[in-house]
């Protein structure tokens, strides 16, 4: 199928995400597909047939030549060679995955950590989601980061109301505009403090369908410490799922980091006892928890959450990597929240730690 303009540009974009590009490069796509989405039926004709795309302020070479060839009903060059070139990153990508993997991909249904642009990821919420139901996602959660981690413009308890009110109309536009169903939870990545705190209002948690809570500072603290502070955090009635546990990076611009030092098995027996799921984080540069963790968990009987972690639509694709993970180490899919419907889902999470 060939795309139109603004959706031959916005999944151009979607590759780049997926292939960690440079976000500059990145945003020089979604930043032409706003403009010509912005534009009438009419006039993006009459550019057609003009030939006159760079015309317009935020339109380049490059992105002209993407729209010019859409709207001539070819698929563009630059966007064949992109899908081309796109490394498989799970069951559904090609490669080659193990029977497991494929039906494990097949049986999750939605993803509980992802990000926009209201904290540190680069698309609005819209755009999130409308890719999330693209995929397929029966559900999907937004969970920004909360205010004290600053370097991510985390949310203040206003910006958090804020954005609820906005996920609650982009509900309701999407329940109206006749695509697939997606139900859009709210959430947030809640900062796990030095004492074991969450970074966030009661109420406010209380309120959410999803609640991650994660380690971003202090990351080098002695175990004793972490693991206390650890403990306190999934044990908390309002947390759901303990994101990237280990808080280690192997790859990427970011460079590498090493895991943070704790007790794994008291943290996951709390976690088991508290049914607070263990996540599996997708990033190409986190694959987090290690497998030997991963096999820890699944041996002292905790939940897991499969969920992206994305920052941008085209890393909502990334998916696939966790399931590969979790299927090499033998989690069945029952014990993956994020393969439940989401009724049984949000009777979990409504369900106090």
């Amino acid at each position: 199928m060939t795309p139109d303009p603004v959706a031959a540009l916005r999944e151009v974009a979607f590759w780049l995400e997926r292939a960690r590009a440079e976000t500059r490069r990145v945003k020089a796509y979604r930043n032409a597909a706003d403009v010509l989405a912005a534009l009438s039926v009419e006039r993006r004709a009459d550019l057609a047939r003009r030939g006159d795309w760079t015309s317009l302020r935020g339109i380049g070479p490059k992105t002209a030549a993407v729209a010019a060839e859409a709207a001539a009903g070819e698929v563009p060059a630059y966007l064949a060679q992109l899908r081309a070139d796109a490394e498989p990153i799970g069951p559904h990508s090609g490669g080659e995955f193990s029977a497991a993997a494929v039906e494990l991909a097949d049986a999750v249904r939605g993803d509980l950590h992802t990000h926009s642009d209201w904290s540190d990821g680069g698309s609005p919420p819209a755009e999130m989601a409308a890719t999330a139901r693209r995929l397929g996602r029966e559900y999907w959660a937004l969970t920004d980061h909360s205010p004290r981690l600053t370097v991510a413009n985390g949310l203040s308890p206003e910006r958090l109301r804020d954005q609820l009110d906005l996920l609650a109309d982009l509900a309701d536009e999407f329940a109206a505009d006749g695509g697939p169903a997606l139900r859009i939870l709210t959430g947030i990545e809640v900062d796990i403090l030095a004492d074991g705190g969450l970074d966030q209002e009661r109420d406010l948690l209380d309120s959410l369908d999803v609640v991650v809570a994660s380690v971003h500072s202090q990351l080098r603290a002695d175990s004793a410490t972490m693991t206390a502070r650890m403990i306190a955090a999934v044990t908390d009635p309002a947390v759901d799922v303990l994101g990237h546990c280990t808080g280690r990076l192997v790859e990427g611009g970011r460079g590498t980091r090493p895991e943070s030092t704790f007790d794994a098995r008291a943290v996951f027996e709390a976690c088991r006892d508290s049914g607070t799921a263990v996540e599996i984080n997708s990033r190409p540069e986190r694959q987090d928890p290690p497998d030997r963790l991963m096999a820890l968990a699944l041996e002292i009987g905790c939940l897991f959450a499969i969920d992206t972690d994305a920052h941008a639509p085209g890393q909502l694709d990334w998916l696939g990597l966790g399931c590969a993970r979790a299927a090499a180490v033998g989690i069945p899919p029952d014990r993956i929240v994020t393969t439940w419907p989401v009724d049984r889902l949000l009777a979990w999470t409504a369900e106090p730690s």
